[in-house]
């Protein structure tokens, strides 16, 4: 018998399947069950071990979305409890710190009315929800491709597929996984998500919109001394250490009992390939008012991943033959707020709404037209529209002048007058005539020569502030199958060395927060190698993006590997 014959996939049948267990996948499964009860059969599909193994937010919840999808949330127990009492920001220098009254801020930057969470265990609340009503939720199944019908359309996806061995052989252990199949397929991974990029490119659906732009965005939660703790305290920083040049900040939450979510986001335009974001993070920390709040607590979590920030302009198409993208798999992040739960769920619902009333006229595997007119003219895209330049305007003119004496008036005045002046203005002095300014490059596109920089002189971590990035992955409960193939892939594996190392001094090296990737050398400095070690990998997807050869590939690994997040 052939190995064909013996490894057939079994399939399942179902009205929808759902990729990603996060707020989008979660809301459009509850959202399909409250419209259709026993009569619509949704399963959803997540490869982190358990729901919310894999979820990383800062998180300061706007509950417009939750509130949408179950307004007795608050009866039902959901883990929404510490409402923000104070709204902080600062501008940081070396030794001092600038606060800006709340009052010049436009109001959609406001959080007032928002709850700080951890997003991993508003997750798992609402997968309790979604499987009370229905719902089938498997974790610790990777969706390793889609599967397609006859005329193109997407039909379902492959999940759960192990034992393929380091070298590409089916062991003795072997599982083909199976094929779900559904009328209509939701893709809701997350930023940079594997099926997702699949689809984008399948179905030509960035052919109408700009460069995807992100950030890598950092996290520790810390225990502190009680005199220092403020619930429900919110604080944002600029400036210092990576100055007002280079886009990114700083974000500092007093959650309950006594932690702080604090995080650092490098935005991925950056030109410098000797910067190193986890580095940049962990100096960020010596800052005297931060320093001051941490001295005498422990961190207990770290984790990372990347960030949508490009907005509208970088919005695709949403829909495609037989599905969707939903959440950050389009990218719906409002990046002056900080947030995109709201809007993940939003999409949720609306896609949700699509699909039951396609299904019960009869339809299936076709376009949800409803769903992308419902993102970009519903709550999303009226979330979404007036900051439109502020990514832009950062990425031209650096954080200071460009997000917030350009963006931030940029928004008072879409707010006042419902149009982005400041865009009209820098246009108009190019000869355009539009309100809305476009992304210039992709963030791999933006990483200059080597040579055109300065090497960055990083402090050594103190192991009690500052850690290294080996002692901090540890934190993240990361785990591989080690018998697997490595599922990071490089396209060509001599571009590490012949090309990245001589021109960009090989940035993976410090792109990646979780040391996946070093250059490893004889004593005497001879024979450099790329080296991978790809059970580091926290599924970040920052090499996916950062690569200045677009050489990296992340993949999906076995269901269940990757970071195991308590409660980030």
């Amino acid at each position: 018998m052939s190995e064909a014959q013996t490894h057939v996939r079994e399939s399942m049948e179902y009205d929808v399947v759902i990729v990603g267990a996060g707020p989008a996948g979660l809301s459009a499964a509850i959202r399909l069950k409250q419209l259709g009860g026993e009569n619509i059969n949704v399963v959803v599909l997540e490869k982190g071990s358990e729901v919310g193994a894999h979820i990383l937010s800062g998180a300061v919840l706007d509950p417009s979305g939750l509130t949408r999808l179950m307004p007795d949330w608050k009866e039902k127990g959901a883990p929404v409890k510490t409402q923000v009492k104070t709204d902080k920001l600062h501008i940081l220098g070396p030794a001092g710190a600038m606060p800006l009254p709340g009052f010049i801020m436009p109001p959609l930057m406001h959080n007032h009315g928002n709850y700080i969470v951890s997003m991993a265990n508003v997750c798992r609340w609402m997968a309790e929800q979604a499987e009370q009503l229905g719902v089938e939720v498997f974790p610790g199944m990777s969706c390793s491709g889609l599967v397609y019908n006859d005329n193109g359309s997407v039909k379902g996806v492959i999940a759960g597929e192990f034992g393929i061995s380091k070298d590409g052989s089916k062991g003795e252990g072997y599982e083909p996984g199976m094929e779900l199949h559904g009328k209509y397929v939701f893709l809701a991974e997350g930023a940079r998500g594997s099926l997702s990029q699949i689809a984008r490119k399948q179905f030509d659906l960035e052919a109408e919109c700009g460069p995807g732009k992100f950030g890598l965005g950092m996290k520790e939660i810390w225990e502190i001394k009680p005199e220092n703790h403020r619930e429900g305290e919110v604080l944002h920083t600029v400036g210092w250490p990576l100055g007002f040049k280079q886009g990114g900040g700083s974000f500092l939450y007093h959650a309950e009992n006594n932690q702080v979510f604090l995080g650092y986001i490098v935005d991925l335009d950056y030109k410098n390939p000797h910067l190193y974001p986890y580095a940049e993070f962990q100096r960020w920390k010596q800052h005297p008012s931060i320093k001051s709040l941490l001295e005498g607590g422990k961190r207990i979590a770290y984790g990372g991943r990347v960030v949508t920030k490009g907005g509208i302009q970088s919005l695709p198409k949403t829909i495609f033959p037989g599905g969707a993208l939903l959440g950050c798999s389009a990218g719906m992040v409002n990046l002056p707020r900080i947030k995109g739960n709201h809007n993940a769920m939003h999409s949720g619902i609306e896609a949700a709404q699509a699909a039951y009333k396609a299904i019960t006229q009869g339809r299936a595997s076709d376009e949800l037209a409803d769903y992308d007119a419902a993102i970009r003219n519903g709550e999303v895209g009226q979330d979404l529209k007036p900051v439109r330049n502020v990514a832009p305007l950062n990425s031209r003119f650096g954080p200071l002048l460009g997000g917030m004496m350009l963006g931030g008036p940029d928004m008072w005045l879409a707010t006042i007058f419902k149009v982005n002046l400041i865009g009209a203005l820098v246009n108009l002095f190019k000869g355009k005539l539009s309100t809305t300014l476009e992304h210039e490059k992709d963030d791999a596109g933006s990483t200059q020569l080597a040579s055109k920089h300065k090497v960055i002189d990083y402090p050594k971590p103190d192991g009690i502030l500052t850690f290294d990035r080996l002692t901090n992955v540890s934190f993240t409960n990361t785990n591989h199958s080690e018998d697997q193939p490595c599922h990071l892939k490089l396209i060509d594996p001599s571009i590490p060395i012949d090309v990245n190392l001589p021109k960009y001094d090989e940035p993976a090296q410090r792109y990646c927060p979780a040391g996946v990737y070093e250059v490893l050398r004889d004593d005497d400095g001879s024979n450099p190698r790329f080296n991978i070690n790809a059970q580091n990998c926290i599924h970040c997807k920052t090499c996916d993006l950062k690569d200045p050869s677009r050489n990296i590939v992340w993949t999906v690994p076995e269901g269940g590997g990757g970071p195991n997040y308590p409660n980030m």
